[in-house]
């Protein structure tokens, strides 16, 4: 008898590789893989998620009416341009699904967030991968790579995994170069880490262009990863297009209750984004000033350490590793030679600058 056959371009899907919380032993180990924040949860996020524990037997609102208010009040935009999902990474994959498909061609830069590629293949289009410019996005490079058959171009801005970012004036010359019958989603998850002044103008431009869509999530400076809260802006006609894929329950009453108490916490906010600035420059130069290392410079919450010198970044990786430190080795995605580290507190930062410079001394 014959089994049921996978579609050809599923089977072409290299599965997501979650950062590691242990060792190869089993040892719990920092984990500095996955971008989360050190600080862990605002308290108000937890005191609501524990509150919402009274209600577990009913179906969380399928409308998500309070968090989208919630949402509308803290970035101000319009509550009913809003889709949400388990995670902003759901929201790249409605994307994908609602505007693309067989035939179809969809863009991202090659050192780009692993889920685009995902999403792109799951529904049958053809991943088209362009270039970077030292490990940043190319516009032009973009551009050049449009054809009648793209349909989404997907940007990270800062980027993941490099840290990488696009300016105001390099996203809208992207946003002005493209047909207007071609997505954008800008994919904003770690915009909450950057100055004010960095601003790069997304949701001005989902709310005034018909053919942006933003997205972001309460992963990574609002510490609840665990629950799986993304969200999405864009025009109307948009939205409404990708609600018709969307799974009617994307997250539980708890994580909704999390996510609103948390957009309240500027305090948590604030400090993180210090401690994240602060110290993500201090690891930037203590990196760089080891011999046969480069940092990428970031505007996230993380650094991608390029290991150039007789130091192999495998070898750094485990090196880490024995020490206690998980980090993000990601030959997988074209980055054999880099490791990406999330910025965690000061012991753990000073920590892995001590273990990296005893290895590099070691291997020369």
């Amino acid at each position: 008898m014959t089994a049921p056959a996978p579609k050809p371009w599923i089977l072409g899907i290299a599965p997501y590789v979650p950062g590691r919380a242990t060792s190869e032993d089993g040892r719990k180990v920092v984990k500095l893989s996955s971008n989360e924040n050190p600080f862990g949860t605002p308290e108000p996020a937890r005191a609501a998620y524990r509150a919402a524990a009274d209600h577990l037997e009913r179906y969380p609102d399928a409308a998500a009416v309070d968090l989208r208010a919630a949402l509308a009040a803290h970035y101000g935009v319009e509550a009913e341009r809003l889709i949400y999902g388990t995670g902003s990474d759901e929201v790249l994959h409605l994307a994908a699904g609602t505007f693309a498909g067989p035939g179809d061609e969809i863009i991202h830069v090659r050192y780009g967030f692993a889920v685009y590629e995902i999403a792109t293949r799951r529904v049958g289009a053809t991943p088209v991968i362009v270039a970077d410019r030292d490990y940043a996005t190319d516009v032009d490079a973009i551009l050049a790579a449009v054809t009648e058959r793209t349909k989404v171009v997907f940007v990270a801005n800062p980027n993941n995994p490099t840290g990488t970012y696009a300016t105001a004036a390099e996203i809208a010359r992207l946003h002005a170069g493209l047909p207007a019958s071609v997505l954008l989603v800008l994919d904003q998850a770690y915009t909450e880490y950057l100055d004010p002044e960095d601003d790069d103008g997304g949701l001005e431009l989902a709310r005034t262009a018909s053919n942006v869509l933003v997205t972001r999530t309460f992963s990574k400076i609002f510490g609840l990863a665990s629950e799986r809260v993304g969200w999405g802006y864009a025009a109307p006609e948009i939205i409404a297009a990708m609600h018709r894929i969307r799974a009617p329950f994307a997250f539980s009453i708890g994580a909704q209750a999390a996510a609103i108490a948390a957009l309240g916490d500027h305090g948590f906010v604030a400090r993180s984004r210090e401690h994240n600035r602060a110290w993500r420059q201090w690891f930037s130069d203590q990196v760089d000033a080891i011999p046969g290392l480069r940092a990428v410079p970031s505007k996230a919450n993380f650094v991608l350490v390029l290991f150039e010198g007789l130091l192999t970044a495998e070898d750094g990786y485990k090196a880490l590793m024995a020490a206690g430190y998980a980090t993000r080795w990601l030959p997988g995605q074209g980055l054999p030679q880099a490791l990406r580290i999330t910025i965690g507190s000061e012991s753990e930062m000073r920590d892995v600058v001590a273990v990296l410079r005893a290895e590099v001394e070691r291997a020369g």
